[in-house]
C-alpha cells in the first residue's frame, strides 16, 4: 500500500508539471500569435502611412503649390484605404507643412491606422523640388575650363567640356564626343590635357582622379535653356505685384548698391550716365570684334571699390527695402555690388519681348552676403551677359546664382593693348565665386594669352539647392524625397 501511494504522488507531481507546462505553452503561444498579429497589424500601419506619403507626393506632381489637398481648408487630411477587392484596411492622415519664402520643401507627417484597432505608424517625408543651384556650373555650350581654375560643385554641359583645371565634384556633358573649336580635333565628351592628354575617342576613357576628384560622366541627358528665358515674363509680372519693377533708365543703365542700415538690407540706385572710354587699340582685336556687345562695362571714373559721381547719379528717394516677394525687376543694364545681411533677393535685367541687345548685368567689385549659412541668397538673372568689366577690381569675390539666360557668365577679351599709361586693364589676379553659374554661351574669365583673371575659384553653395533666391529658375518640376523618418 505504501509503494501505492507513493506511485499516486509522483503522478501526481508529474500531472502538476506536465499542466504547468501545458498552460505555459499556451500562454507563450497566444502571447506569441498576439505578437505576431501586433506585428502584422504595424507593419500594415505602416505601409498605411507610407501610402499616404506616397499619395502627396503624387498629388504634388499634378498640382505643385497645392499644400491643403485639393480642399483649401486646414488638415490633417484623412484618406480611407482599401484592398484591391475594395474592403477597407484603414486611414491615413496627412499632416502637411508648406514651404517658408524662398524655399521649395514640403515636411509632411503621415499617420495610418488600422481599421477597428488602436493600431498607428507614422512616417514623416521632406519634400522638395531642386534649384538650378545643384549646378556649381552649367551651360548650353562648349566649356573650357583652364589651368588655374577649382570647381567645387557638379558642372554639367549641353555640349563638350575642356577641362584642365581641378573639380572636386562630377564633370558631365550631354555628348558622348564633339570636335572642340578651339583644336579642331575629336574628343571625349569631357577630356583634359592637364599633365598628360587625353587619348582620342574611340579609346578607353582613363580615370583621371587628377582632375577629376569625383569622375567624369558622359553622355547624360541634356538640361533645357529654354525653360529659362521662358521665366522671365513671369518675373516680371512678381516684380509688378509684391516686387519692384525699375523702368528704362534713358540713360546707359543702373547702378544697385546694396548696403545693411540698421541691421536691415536695403539699396541704393544710381543711373549710369557714362562709361568708361576704350583706352588705345584696346577694340581692334580680332577677339574683341568677335563678341557681340563688347565694351568696357565700367562707370566713368568709378577705379575698383572707390566710386565717384562723374559717371553716375544717386536717384534720391532711397535706399529702397527688399521687396515682400524679393522680386527686383530692371528693364536695362545694370551695375551691381555690395552687402546684403538677413536678406534673399533675385534680381533681374531684361526686356520681355526683346530678340536681341540683351539687357546685361555687370559685377566690377564685392558682393557678399553676411552669412554663408543659407540665411543670406542673392540671385543675378539676365536676359543677356553677366560681365566683368574691363576694370574691375583686381581680386573680388561674388556671392550670388548667377544665370545668363541668352549669353555668357564671363569677361571680354581686354589685350594687352588695354592699357592707360601704368594701369593695365588686360590681366587680373582672383576671382572668387560663392554660388553657381548657368551660361547659355561659352563661360569664361580667362583666355588662353594670360589676359584675364589668373585664379578663378568657384565654390558651390549647397544651400541653395532648396532654398534658392525668391522664384529661382528650377532644376525640374518634380518633387523628390530628400529625407523620411520613421516617427513610431
Amino acid at each position: 500500500m505504501k509503494n501505492r501511494g507513493d506511485i499516486i504522488v509522483s503522478v501526481l507531481i508529474f500531472a502538476a508539471i506536465a499542466v504547468t507546462m501545458v498552460i505555459g505553452l499556451v500562454n507563450w503561444g497566444a502571447s506569441t500569435v498576439a505578437n505576431i498579429r501586433n506585428l502584422a497589424s504595424r507593419e500594415q500601419a505602416f505601409q498605411i502611412a507610407e501610402a499616404g506619403i506616397n499619395y502627396y507626393q503624387w498629388h504634388l506632381a499634378q498640382s505643385p503649390s497645392d499644400y491643403k489637398d485639393g480642399t483649401n481648408l486646414p488638415g490633417p487630411y484623412v484618406h480611407r484605404f482599401y484592398d484591391k477587392d475594395g474592403n477597407l484596411l484603414g486611414t491615413y492622415s496627412l499632416t502637411i507643412t508648406p514651404p517658408i519664402v524662398g524655399s521649395t520643401i514640403v515636411t509632411i507627417v503621415s499617420v495610418g491606422q488600422i481599421a477597428s484597432s488602436t493600431v498607428s505608424r507614422s512616417i514623416q517625408a521632406k519634400l522638395a523640388i531642386p534649384s538650378l543651384v545643384k549646378f556649381a556650373a552649367i551651360a548650353n555650350d562648349n566649356m573650357y575650363f583652364g589651368a588655374g581654375t577649382t570647381v567645387y560643385g557638379p558642372v554639367l554641359s549641353n555640349k563638350g567640356i575642356h577641362f584642365d583645371g581641378f573639380s572636386q565634384n562630377q564633370v558631365a556633358s550631354a555628348v558622348a564626343t564633339y570636335t572642340d573649336p578651339d583644336t579642331g580635333h575629336a574628343e571625349f565628351g569631357v577630356y583634359t590635357t592637364s599633365g598628360i592628354d587625353d587619348p582620342t575617342p574611340p579609346a578607353a576613357v582613363p580615370n583621371r582622379t587628377d582632375v577629376f576628384a569625383a569622375g567624369r560622366q558622359f553622355p547624360v541627358p541634356a538640361f533645357d535653356f529654354t525653360g529659362l528665358t521662358a521665366g522671365l515674363t513671369q518675373l516680371k509680372t512678381l516684380a509688378q505685384n509684391g516686387g519692384r519693377e525699375w523702368t528704362a533708365s534713358g540713360a546707359s543703365g543702373y547702378h544697385m548698391v546694396f548696403k545693411v542700415v540698421g541691421g536691415v538690407t536695403k539699396y541704393d540706385m544710381y543711373k549710369v550716365t557714362a562709361l568708361q572710354a576704350t583706352p588705345g587699340n584696346c577694340g581692334t582685336d580680332a577677339t574683341a570684334q568677335s563678341q557681340p556687345q563688347w565694351g568696357t562695362w565700367t562707370i566713368k571714373s568709378v577705379v575698383g571699390s572707390t566710386q565717384s559721381a562723374q559717371g553716375e547719379t544717386l536717384i534720391s528717394g532711397g535706399p529702397w527695402p527688399i521687396p515682400s516677394n524679393g522680386v527686383i525687376f530692371v528693364d536695362d543694364n545694370l551695375w551691381v555690388d555690395g552687402t546684403v545681411s538677413n536678406a534673399r533677393v533675385t534680381v533681374v535685367a531684361g526686356i520681355v519681348g526683346a530678340t536681341s541687345n540683351y539687357p546685361s548685368i555687370t559685377i566690377n567689385t564685392n558682393l557678399l552676403y553676411t552669412y554663408h549659412d543659407g540665411t543670406d541668397a542673392i540671385g543675378l538673372i539676365s536676359q543677356g551677359n553677366i560681365n566683368s568689366g574691363m576694370v574691375s577690381d583686381d581680386s573680388y569675390e561674388i556671392d550670388a546664382a548667377l544665370v545668363a539666360e541668352n549669353g555668357r557668365v564671363g569677361r571680354f577679351y581686354y589685350s594687352t593693348n588695354c592699357a592707360s599709361g601704368s594701369s593695365h586693364y588686360y590681366d587680373r589676379t582672383t576671382l572668387t565665386l560663392v554660388g553657381m553659374i548657368a551660361s547659355a554661351v561659352r563661360y569664361g574669365f580667362a583666355y588662353t594669352d594670360g589676359t584675364g583673371y589668373t585664379n578663378r575659384n568657384i565654390n558651390y553653395d549647397n544651400n541653395l539647392l532648396y532654398g534658392p533666391p525668391p522664384s529661382f529658375p528650377q532644376a525640374t518640376t518634380q518633387y523628390q524625397i530628400i529625407s523620411w523618418q520613421q516617427l513610431n
